[in-house]
């Protein structure tokens, strides 16, 4: 199994044909307070990262801050719940990944639908996993991580985000690859979980590559190698994959930003257009480059396209979570 970041929806770009910053006049006084953008996992992890570098972006174009709110739990679920109840008005908007908007629908029995009971706003970016290990782990590269859990069958530990995470799938897929076995552990969130990885608590982590450049360039964890065809900007000395001797182990996360149901729709237009003149901003590609996060295409960035590749993942993965009896914890 192998998590890969797909080309999608060319033709959906024609929706958002005219010009972003005239869009953006359409919703006649929105916003005329703060906007609350909910972070489904606790501070400090990749989701987390990019949450805040947009809303900062996102403030000048819509003329009134964007406050993140994080709310985690249940691999995201209970943040997006949050904003699924709240007013569809434009004012509390729901930051995600593939996990939060599509793997938690297979994994746990929620209390509404995650693909109907949001209104996607744009697709943001997508980032590569790293896999890290605590610095007392007697491995310095990828394959003496590989021959350690060998020798070691079932005794090392994984952090993640929550059972089926990304995280957790791909830990799946790692051990398929690789014939190794090892616990998962899960966590509240990333951040959470990359202390531990630094106290030594856990053994290794694969997990979105920007929970790690700070640790990575303090040293407070080895990294091993990034899930890509190519090397991490924010980490150049580290191997990718292929490099370190697991080829075509690619792996990715992406990130979208939706609304509660029933939004209206020049407000849903508003923000869309908001968020694209925010994406287009260099300083904000140059901080999330330095994280290994990309910025989706342009023609990705509508409500139509985050819409249908959402379904499409879900129509991809939910069966896979199903066949292996995975339940979120």
């Amino acid at each position: 199994m192998r998590i890969r970041r797909r080309e999608f929806l060319r033709w959906a770009g024609g929706a958002a044909a005219l010009p972003a910053l005239s869009r953006i006049a359409a919703a006649d006084g929105y916003p005329s307070r703060p906007i609350t953008m909910v972070v489904p996992f606790a501070a400090g992890g990749g989701t987390d990262i990019f949450a805040r570098i947009l809303a900062e972006a996102m403030r000048a174009p819509l003329g009134e801050p964007v406050i993140i709110e994080n709310v985690g739990g249940a691999g995201g679920s209970i943040g997006v719940a949050r904003v699924v109840h709240a007013p569809a008005d434009g004012y509390t908007l729901s930051i995600g990944t593939l996990t939060t908007h599509v793997l938690v629908g297979a994994l746990y029995p929620l209390q509404f639908d995650v693909l109907t009971d949001l209104t996607p706003i744009a697709e943001l970016g997508y980032e590569p996993l790293l896999i890290a290990v605590r610095n007392s782990l007697p491995v310095n590269n990828l394959q003496e991580l590989i021959a350690w859990l060998k020798a070691n069958p079932d005794k090392g530990s994984a952090g993640i985000p929550g059972a089926g995470s990304t995280g957790n799938l791909a830990g799946i897929s790692f051990q398929k690859t690789t014939g190794t076995s090892f616990q998962f552990v899960p966590y509240r969130g990333d951040g959470l979980a990359v202390q531990d990885l630094i106290a030594g608590q856990i053994d290794l982590m694969i997990e979105p590559s920007s929970n790690f450049v700070a640790q990575v360039g303090a040293g407070t964890v080895k990294a091993l190698a990034v899930t890509a065809k190519t090397r991490h900007p924010g980490m150049p000395e580290v191997p990718t994959v292929d490099e370190a001797g697991l080829p075509d182990f690619y792996v990715s996360i992406w990130f979208g930003l939706w609304a509660p149901k029933d939004t209206p729709k020049d407000i849903i237009a508003r923000l869309n257009a908001a968020t694209v003149v925010a994406l287009a901003e260099p300083d904000l590609r140059a901080k999330l480059g330095k994280l290994g996060q990309q910025v989706s295409d342009r023609d990705q960035q509508t409500p139509l396209a985050l819409g249908a590749f959402q379904k499409a993942e879900a129509e991809k993965w939910w069966p896979i979570i199903k066949a292996a009896n995975i339940k979120g914890g």
